[in-house]
């Protein structure tokens, strides 16, 4: 089965601040129509051809939960992933998700699998960022 696109909803609690993060951290724009304060609702930003991310405010996210209660901030499910092409471009990222309002979880360093750096973004969801090649599993 191929899908034609994959779409990542996290809960947030401020679309404003979930908003203005994404685009300073990552240099997204928003997609869609904007609603009355000028965000597109729902708040989705196109990350390449064949991925979407949907920032949903929590209480709309327990909605869609139903029964299922929402992790609350400081409880990530799950950790999401981005590729830089080189150890100073991982640094790059990881610094600007800083500047933008993201908690450095990890700062960047060699590992055995590559040289990686985490963050969580305004509402705690965790982003790892690593580059992986020959030299970066070497150090």
């Amino acid at each position: 089965m191929t899908y034609a696109q994959v779409v990542v909803s996290m809960p947030i609690a401020d679309r404003a601040v979930s908003c203005r993060f994404y685009q300073e951290a990552f240099g997204l724009e928003p997609i869609g129509e904007p609603a009355q304060d000028g965000i597109p609702e729902p708040l989705q930003f196109a990350v390449n051809d064949g991925l979407r991310l949907m920032l949903v405010p929590a209480d709309g996210f327990r909605w869609v939960l139903g029964p299922r209660e929402v992790a609350p901030r400081t409880h990530a499910e799950s950790v999401l992933g981005l590729t830089g092409a080189t150890p100073a471009e991982v640094d790059a990222m990881v610094a600007r998700a800083g500047a933008a309002g993201a908690e450095v979880v990890t700062a960047p360093s060699a590992q055995p699998w590559g040289y990686t750096g985490m963050f969580a973004d305004p509402d705690g969801h965790l982003w790892e960022v690593t580059a992986v090649g020959p030299e970066e599993r070497g150090r």
